[in-house]
């Protein structure tokens, strides 16, 4: 004989495996994923831009891509990195053009490895920050390039309202 409580989990994982239910949990998971790496990327990029947030501001920053990762010039990287990882950061909090934006955003992290921090190990040395940080940004926003931004987005709604019309 099913008890009550055997019943209630059959119920659930019926509902769990169900395609309906799928399909909103990666709608929900893609808000969360976009909106971390929103908040990281708008961060470091206003900080590189502007100065906000502590940041260095532009001047600083174009030095640091000149000297320690030897960028040149300078001033174009610095301008380059700030603009995709600030407006990368809101294309994603939106959800409008996220797999573009993501995409730029994956390839300014491989950047970011490759001249600064992955000869200083997956965590740091003496010497600076390590790739760990990197590594898992770029693996986001790789979510981001082949999920697509999910339903809960800008793209999403303009979409459905352009099938709509």
């Amino acid at each position: 004989m099913i008890t009550s409580q055997q019943s209630r989990l059959n119920g659930w994982i019926k509902t769990a495996d169900s395609p309906a239910f799928r399909q909103k949990s990666l709608d929900i998971a893609m808000v969360i994923v976009r909106l971390a790496l929103a908040w990281i990327f708008i961060y470091y990029g206003a900080g590189k831009l502007f100065g906000w947030f502590h940041g260095a501001g532009l001047n600083a920053t174009a030095t640091f891509f000149a000297t320690t990762a030897h960028l040149h010039p300078g001033k174009l990287f610095a301008v380059l990195s700030g603009v995709t990882e600030f407006g990368g950061g809101i294309a994603l909090a939106i959800g409008f053009l996220g797999r573009l934006a993501a995409l730029g955003l994956l390839f300014d992290m491989v950047i970011a490895m490759l001249t600064v921090t992955f000869q200083n190990g997956l965590i740091g040395n003496s010497s600076g920050v390590g790739y760990g940080l990197n590594v898992a940004l770029a693996a986001l926003c790789a979510a981001v390039i082949l999920l697509g931004t999910g339903r809960y987005s800008l793209g999403a709604r303009l979409h459905t309202r352009r099938l709509a019309s």
